[in-house]
């Protein structure tokens, strides 16, 4: 599947988002402000009614939505599993995302579910395994994905190749896009003294689709030298500075901040938005769509 469009958000379209919680649909619903859009998580809405779904029609009459997935599992030694993925392409059919996107990590192995998102060794056995998954989920879906680089907390033995190499191999090979998490990317080179900069030149400017912007924090224990991606506190300044550096070099791209952890007030969120969407209104190629 090839139908990949990365171009990026103009000024009457969407620009910078805000992933959406329960606790603030009301004001959701309420807050005009142009270029606004949300993103929720599939897994919480794959339900026949209820709620949660009321809220999310609700929401989508009005705004932009985009899924954005925990539980395809694109990086196991096994396909997705069949019953997931119908159950979320009766989730996109009904809400019509704009976007759809996914994390490159695994979870599941044989009838085993992990809950959280694990690495793997960048063999170019998983490559061909990565790209069978990630194929096998477009055509399944009808639609292209995006795929989230992870963040790393060590260095795993068996590599073969860096990841940007990996990861543009896999959108040359599937047709896929790239959803840059710039946080990721940050706690990974500084817990793997790489360097993010670095990483984020070698990636492929054309496929990235999305960015996502979030907070970290140091280990209870190892301090600074263990940074935690815990999506629970502002995007610190050093994101900041390698988004507004990653915007000059490759144009707009829609931009979400995520907050799962310490859950602030609307307004507090709706700030640092702000602050992403002025970013993407100044660019030279902003202003010229």
């Amino acid at each position: 599947m090839n139908d990949r469009s990365t171009a990026g958000p103009s000024p009457q379209g969407p620009t910078a988002g805000l992933g959406l919680k329960a606790r603030h649909y009301e004001q959701a619903l309420a807050c005009p402000a142009a270029g606004l859009w949300f993103e929720v998580h599939p897994e919480n809405y794959m339900v026949d009614g209820g709620p949660r779904l009321a809220w999310l029609d609700a929401v989508r009459r009005d705004k932009p939505l985009s899924l954005h997935g925990v539980g395809l599992s694109l990086a196991a030694d096994q396909p997705p599993d069949p019953d997931h993925l119908g159950r979320l392409k009766v989730l996109a059919d009904r809400y019509e995302p704009f976007v759809m996107s996914e994390h490159l990590a695994w979870s599941v192995r044989g009838d085993t579910y992990h809950p959280d998102l694990l690495p793997f060794p960048r063999t170019r056995r998983l490559l061909d395994r990565v790209c069978e998954n990630v194929s096998a989920a477009q055509d399944a879906l009808g639609r292209p994905l995006l795929i989230e680089n992870p963040s790393l907390y060590l260095d795993l033995r068996g590599h073969e190749m860096s990841e940007p190499e990996f990861l543009s191999d896999m959108v040359a090979r599937t047709g896929c896009g790239l959803l840059l998490d710039i946080n990721n990317v940050f706690v990974s080179a500084s817990n793997l003294k790489q360097s993010a900069v670095a990483y984020l030149d070698a990636l492929p400017a054309a496929a990235i689709g999305e960015i996502h912007l979030a907070g970290h924090a140091p280990d209870d224990l190892w301090g600074e030298d263990l940074l935690i991606d815990t999506h629970g506190a502002p995007v610190s300044a050093a994101v900041w500075a390698l988004y507004e550096r990653t915007v000059a070099r490759i144009g707009p791209r829609l931009t979400l901040i995520e907050r799962d952890e310490n859950l602030p007030d609307f307004e507090v969120l709706m700030a640092e938005r702000d602050i992403a969407d002025a970013i993407l209104r100044q660019c030279p190629e902003a202003r010229r769509a």
